[in-house]
């Protein structure tokens, strides 16, 4: 099967992606962070996104998890973003305050 018409079709040897080379990169902030409730796309199911913290992945997975345990509730770490299940503004603006960032409630 060595003829002149025979062509690769697909192969994962090559390609654009190597291993260990894909680096998500977030956009920069303006050093406040935001808190907001959002229920769309939710059934009705409120959570709280915390967006705006300029922090490494690995350090913004950690303070997910602290600020999960300290609500008392479940949330995600999604694309730079950590969402907390319910409306937990307030408590989350006083954590935030006390490990001294600047933060602002978004949205109504």
């Amino acid at each position: 099967m060595n003829d002149g018409n025979s062509r690769l079709v697909y192969s994962t040897d090559t390609g654009r992606i190597k291993e260990g080379e894909v680096k998500v990169s977030r956009p920069k902030g303006d050093g406040v962070v935001r808190i907001q409730r959002q229920t769309s796309g939710r059934k009705g199911k409120g959570v709280s996104l915390i967006t705006g913290i300029d922090l490494d992945d690995d350090a913004l997975a950690k303070l997910a998890a602290e600020l999960k345990k300290k609500c008392g509730c479940g949330g995600s770490l999604k694309e730079g973003v950590i969402e907390i299940q319910g409306d937990k503004r307030d408590l989350l603006k006083e954590l935030l305050e006390a490990k001294g960032m600047k933060v602002k409630l978004a949205g109504g």
